[in-house]
């Protein structure tokens, strides 16, 4: 019988799971599959409603499960020979941290597959937890604006007093809080310094609708990144300002007009980055794109070091959902927790200081925010899992990587396959010498 193994998640914070019990249910009524599901007690959802539906709970190691699905990254004393784990690596950029981890799946006679790379023909994700990243990153980030401003004495501020997305414990808490914040907007207004109070979403993507989703449950208009500068300063909303490509870059070539896909192709080499002739208009930016170095930043530590210097200047905080450190947003030096969600950017020293207080911009760069909403995130993400498992439960993991029957989806997300890179991965052996 074809049996699935669903990990227990390790890390502090996290209680989500790969597939929640309404699918392995779903899962073994149709497919006769056999569900493992290891003793956790930081789980979202607790053994019993898994034991309810079928699944056994038992710990993985040494269970013989030939497949098994987690979250985050595994102990190194958890992995075994032919043994098939599926879980966000964070390798496939040659993470320097989880390079022994890699080693060591190769060294024991593993086999990796990441969600990251399980892409369609033209490379969109079609497994992640993205809409809700930006729930809570918004979430998250509201509050610790709160904060800041009581800090630098705008009193009163709506912000003020909002509850952690933790303590709100779900979804529907959370659109309550912002629902009872837009009734403090309209009511009690935005404090004058403040207005016009714009939120400038960096990318379109699930991340970002996320992020909006919420946002639109409060009071506001929208704005093009063009019209910024003629503004109303209204008290009683804010605006929504969402930035394109086109609006975030420019071609090196004066004589050149943007084009979609000949960025994707050239990156910086041939365009350079304009979103920080924006930011001047900018109370919060909520950094929602996915970046890696063959593009240009959104904003540089040289742009924020001058920009800090102008009087006039509005931005208060930074919502880093996509939290590259060191990337988009070059001053997001480090991850931060559910628990101490912020730091500030002290620009005079180069260096994050945990909290609100300091000489810079607030940066919220929790790097695991679906774990705020850890039932609803959950869900959502094993229905995109779904389709994969029967083709996962079935298929032959000792044959030949050639003669391997799996969709190719899945096929092309295989990092490691019984020890060794497979061909689109060979790239990592330079980061594991």
């Amino acid at each position: 019988m074809n049996r699935i193994g669903l990990r227990k998640e390790e890390k502090a914070f996290e209680t989500r799971i790969a597939l929640i019990p309404e699918h392995v249910k779903s899962l073994s009524d149709k497919h006769g599959i056999k569900f493992v599901i290891e003793p956790s007690n930081q789980r979202a959802f607790t053994e019993e409603e898994f034991e309810s539906v079928g699944a056994t709970a038992i710990p993985l190691k040494g269970s013989g499960v030939p497949v098994v699905l987690g979250i985050k990254e595994m102990p190194m004393d958890f992995f075994e020979k032919d043994v098939v784990y599926f879980f966000f690596s964070h390798t496939i950029k040659g993470q320097k941290y989880n390079m022994p981890m890699l080693r060591h799946i190769m060294t024991t006679g593993s086999t990796l597959v990441d969600y990251e790379r399980v892409v369609d023909d033209k490379g969109r994700r079609l497994i992640f937890f993205g809409n809700w990243a930006g729930m809570a990153g918004i979430s998250d980030t509201f509050r610790v604006l709160g904060n800041r401003l009581e800090v630098e004495g705008i009193q009163p501020n709506p912000f003020n007093g909002m509850r952690t997305t933790l303590e709100l414990k779900g979804l529907e808490a959370v659109k309550e809080e912002f629902k009872l914040l837009g009734k403090r907007i309209q009511e009690q207004g935005i404090p004058e310094e403040l207005a016009p109070f714009v939120v400038g979403f960096a990318g379109y993507g699930n991340v970002s609708r996320g992020a909006q989703e919420l946002f639109d449950l409060l009071p506001h208009e929208i704005v093009e990144p063009d019209g910024l500068q003629d503004l109303e300063p209204k008290r009683n909303l804010l605006y929504k300002c969402v930035f394109k490509e086109e609006d975030m870059v420019e071609p090196k070539d004066s004589s050149s007009k943007f084009e979609l896909q000949d960025y994707y192709k050239t990156g910086k080499a041939g365009y350079s980055g304009v979103f920080h002739n924006y930011v001047q208009y900018l109370t919060v930016i909520m950094n929602c794109i996915y970046w890696t170095n063959k593009y240009p930043r959104l904003i540089s530590k040289d742009f924020i070091r001058e920009h800090w210097k102008e009087e006039s200047r509005k931005l208060r905080a930074i919502g880093d959902i996509s939290c590259d450190v060191g990337g988009a947003i070059e001053f997001t030096l480090d991850c931060t927790t559910p628990a101490d969600p912020a730091f500030v950017y002290l620009i005079n020293e180069d260096r994050a200081e945990l909290g609100v207080k300091g000489d810079g911009p607030v940066i919220m760069a929790v790097d695991n925010l679906p774990c705020e909403l850890p039932r609803e995130a959950s869900a959502s993400f094993g229905e995109t899992l779904l389709d994969f498992i029967p083709a996962l439960a079935k298929a032959d993991f000792k044959a030949s990587f050639e003669e391997l029957d799996l969709p190719r989806e899945i096929k092309d997300a295989i990092i490691v396959y019984r020890g060794e890179l497979t061909k689109n991965y060979e790239y990592l052996n330079q980061y594991l010498k």
